[in-house]
């Protein structure tokens, strides 16, 4: 199998799986005063360390828990509750379903939030909470951050940013891009699944969403999953960026432009992602087809238990004609030329085989 659905989940980096394999036979809990709570309490604080280097921040800002999904939603309850809460039209499903009642920023053509219009909302409301992505999970499309921040410190906003898929890949500086808080996870930049993080600036107080015994600073209750977090930290040490991938996406892009396929959002972008739509064939005969072939590919975000529905970034980026029959392309960390010639060979016979077909129209997600 070739694998290129790395934005739904990374392939296992080896140090992570390295770092899970001790963390196993690791018998304490971190909250123990004993050796052998200490011994794991040293584990965690590693990883912690690791994590807080990637992002920028300081390990005591560092609140782990189950994943990206419980990061956002931790984050916009902590902070949400007496703010307006704005998000791009084009976030997560993690991020619209914590805050179903939030007005949604439009977005421009190539996918980047509209500055205009976030300043334009920023300036009818009382402080709000603004929750954008960095990269979006779809396209890949890097949001302008900075910028953004920048109208929110204006206007008194906080600013909650989705990294998960730019972790790893893009570089993260919290003080550099203006974030209040930010959500990563592991299972995306090469670690195991079941872990991830909020990172927070300095004194912000974070009332946590899942209270228990005081771990965490009294942030996230639970025992922490050390085996995960600890493969976590070892991939978030490893994952120094994706650029290497740029060249072979685009490589991949061109062979598939020329067999009559569409890049949706052109501007500034992940390395390793692109969504290409083939006019005339449904996403899912396509995942199909290439999955026959040996190639996974996604028809766009993981979340939605195999269900295949119409995007709703591309309907938000004034590409409802495309939303039904596009793919994501999101290439591994290890991935290779060989399965560049591979894919390029495979989307070649598909495109020459089903491309003159009208698509079966699907409901929007």
């Amino acid at each position: 199998m070739i694998y290129f659905d790395a934005n739904a989940s990374e392939i296992l980096r080896d140090v992570a799986r390295d770092a899970l394999v001790q963390a196993l036979d690791c018998v304490g809990n971190p909250s123990s005063i004993h050796q052998a709570g200490r011994a794991a309490r040293r584990m965690l604080e590693q990883a912690r360390t690791q994590v807080a280097t990637l992002a920028g921040a300081q390990p005591s800002e560092v609140i782990f828990c189950s994943g990206g999904t419980e990061a956002n939603a931790t984050a916009i309850a902590a902070l949400g509750a007496d703010r307006v809460v704005l998000t791009g039209a084009t976030e997560h499903p993690s991020v619209l379903s914590a805050s179903p009642d939030a007005e949604r920023l439009p977005v421009c053509a190539d996918g980047t939030l509209d500055l205009p219009a976030l300043e334009a909302a920023l300036s009818r409301t009382p402080p709000a909470l603004v929750c954008l992505m960095l990269a979006n999970n779809e396209t890949g499309v890097l949001h302008p951050i900075e910028e953004a921040a920048r109208l929110c410190r204006a206007h008194g906003a906080l600013l909650h940013v989705d990294a998960v898929q730019a972790a790893g890949r893009v570089p993260i500086d919290m003080a550099r891009q203006g974030a209040t808080t930010l959500a990563i996870s592991a299972h995306k930049l090469g670690g195991p699944q079941g872990a991830g993080a909020l990172i927070t600036t300095p004194g912000l107080p974070i009332a946590p969403l899942i209270p228990g015994g005081g771990q965490e600073r009294g942030r996230r209750g639970g025992t922490p999953a050390l085996p995960a977090i600890a493969g976590f930290g070892a991939a978030a040490a490893e994952a120094n960026g994706a650029a290497h991938l740029a060249v072979l996406r685009d490589r991949l892009e061109r062979a598939a432009i020329a067999r009559g396929a569409f890049v949706c959002g052109r501007g500034p972008r992940l390395p390793n992602t692109t969504c290409l739509a083939l006019p005339g064939v449904r996403s899912e005969t396509q995942v199909i087809a290439l999955d026959l072939a040996g190639i996974a590919v996604s028809a766009g975000a993981a979340c939605s238990s195999g269900k295949i529905s119409a995007s709703h970034v591309l309907a938000a980026m004034g590409l409802s004609e495309f939303a039904g029959c596009a793919i994501r392309v999101s290439l591994p960390w290890n991935a290779t030329e060989a399965e560049i010639d591979a894919f390029i060979a495979a989307y070649g016979a598909l495109a020459d085989r089903l491309a003159h077909r009208t698509p079966v129209p699907i409901s929007a997600a």
